[in-house]
């Protein structure tokens, strides 16, 4: 098997043995100013639910938060709306969702190339700065290349 083999048939394991996999998107030191890293969800547009995805936090981090919410969405058929407020996944901090399509930054391949680009539909998670703000907000501490958005709230 090829690399992207391989990688397809693993991911599809885990789809099949827990619902979804988690897909990181790690952007090469050349790009590290330009692209911030991101991950998605794969496997929940089966069951007709967005695919969910966030940006501009470590991998690990990144992975933990978004198995909590696919699991909240896959085990409890939890359905988030946009421009909704969760206060439960960041310790101290909101996290708001929005809904939106893939961009030119924020690109579910795997998802897309699984499921084609008319069936997946995205939830971004947005995080806070350290003050509470968002990227839409005044002052946000952080570039939008830091957290780039599938569209505004």
């Amino acid at each position: 098997m090829t690399g992207i083999d391989d990688l397809l048939h693993r991911q599809a394991e885990i789809i099949d043995r827990v619902g979804w996999a988690v897909t990181l998107v790690v952007p090469s030191d050349d790009d590290l100013d330009d692209t911030a890293p991101f991950a998605y969800t794969v496997g929940l547009t089966a069951h007709d639910y967005p695919e969910l995805i966030i940006a501009g936090l470590d991998p690990a981090t990144s992975q933990a938060l978004l198995n909590d919410l696919a699991s909240r969405v896959y085990d409890k058929a939890e359905h988030f709306r946009h421009g909704q407020r969760l206060g439960d996944l960041i310790a101290g901090y909101d996290a708001v969702i929005i809904d939106g399509g893939p961009t030119e930054y924020l690109h579910p391949g795997g998802a897309i190339s699984r499921y084609g680009r008319d069936r997946v539909r995205l939830q971004q998670v947005v995080w806070p700065d350290p003050h509470g703000r968002f990227p839409w907000d005044t002052a946000y501490a952080f570039s939008s290349a830091v957290q780039p958005l599938i569209t505004r709230p």
